[in-house]
């Protein structure tokens, strides 16, 4: 497999037609030039020494040349080495809430969007560690399975907002399972599920699923967001203006609250440790930490392609031909236009 480093190069060959087309303009253009001044045979004689076959040799060289430097500058690369790169790292899952009351402002820009940005913050320090994302609401769903393309776990989340999750509510323990389902248990890797969540327990049971984890050797960490003295989560209009708080059906406001107690709970069933959320640290990094000072186990092996540089194929035959037409003169070789077999006798070389 080949391939070229910078293509735009190539693109100039194009000229070397244009370059051909100019020498016979001006041989042809000399041509004439000769004819006015005098008779040929005479110039010929006055002459006798530059060789036209020679000018057109040099000329060919030097038209190699351009070519091969031309595809030299392209830097050639051809694809045949493999190797194997060994691996080591951790198993991350993030288990995202994506339910309505992350909306809520009592951390700025909203829980929600100070999650993201933790998160975007950890891939940035991740080196050989795996990470899978899973959002959940009412129902939990992988976002992205266990990958070490960070660039693509970066897309995917960007585009997380509370309606990926079509089902209202707050399942951590649904989240747990869908995160513990999606790790190859076969995998001696040291496995974390990292749980960000507001706490507010709705649906399905999150010790239980949180033991039945740790059995299988997760390791459970969360970061609460949010107040224990709760805020309301703001509505906002398709322009963003802030229209309301969202109310229930008597209309009173609804007050979302951090459910510390909880949260805690799970860390501690799970073998972790719990974080507050706040403003101004970065939770996830605390975690990073831990999770560093664990031992990491080889997960796998990656193989690929790695491409060799071929340019100086090209180059060395381009200097070559260079100097060759910088030595070669446009004067006649005695010698061969004396062997020369296809001159007639009496013709002068032109």
């Amino acid at each position: 497999m080949i391939r070229f480093l910078h293509i735009e190069y190539l693109y100039a060959l194009v000229f070397l037609p244009v370059m051909i087309a100019l020498f016979w303009a001006f041989g042809r253009a000399r041509a004439r030039a000769r004819s006015r001044f005098g008779q040929d045979a005479i110039l010929e004689r006055m002459a006798e020494q530059a060789s036209r076959t020679k000018r057109n040799v040099k000329f060919i060289l030097l038209l190699c040349s351009t070519a091969l430097l031309l595809v030299a500058l392209a830097q050639p690369q051809i694809g045949t080495r493999l190797e194997e790169v060994k691996q080591e790292g951790v198993d991350i899952f993030i288990a995202l809430d994506v339910s309505l009351s992350m909306k809520a402002e009592d951390i700025k820009p909203n829980r929600l969007e100070k999650a993201k940005f933790e998160i975007r913050n950890l891939v940035g320090r991740l080196a050989g560690d795996r990470l899978g994302l899973v959002v959940f609401a009412g129902e939990a769903y992988t976002q992205f399975p266990l990958t070490t393309d960070y660039s693509a776990a970066n897309m995917f989340l960007d585009v997380v907002d509370v309606d990926v999750a079509p089902v209202p509510g707050t399942s951590i323990g649904a989240a747990i399972q869908r995160a513990v389902e999606s790790f190859d248990l076969k995998e001696t890797t040291t496995k974390v599920l990292v749980i960000i969540s507001d706490g507010e327990e709705t649906e399905g049971d999150a010790f239980e699923s949180a033991a039945d984890a740790a059995k299988q050797g997760v390791l459970i960490y969360t970061i609460g967001l949010g107040s224990p003295a709760g805020a309301p989560i703001p509505v906002y209009d398709a322009s963003g203006r802030q229209t309301d708080f969202k109310r229930d059906r008597e209309g009173n406001v609804v007050v979302t609250k951090l459910d510390e107690p909880g949260l805690e709970k799970i860390a501690t069933i799970g073998n972790g440790k719990y974080f507050r959320g706040t403003n101004a640290q970065d939770e996830l990094d605390e975690i990073y930490k831990n999770i560093n000072s664990l031992q990491k186990r080889e997960f796998g092996v990656k193989q690929f392609t790695d491409y060799e540089e071929r340019y100086q194929f090209f180059l060395f035959p381009a200097i070559l031909l260079l100097i060759a037409e910088l030595l070669l003169t446009e004067n006649k070789v005695a010698w061969l236009t004396k062997w020369n077999p296809l001159r007639k006798p009496g013709e002068v070389e032109a």
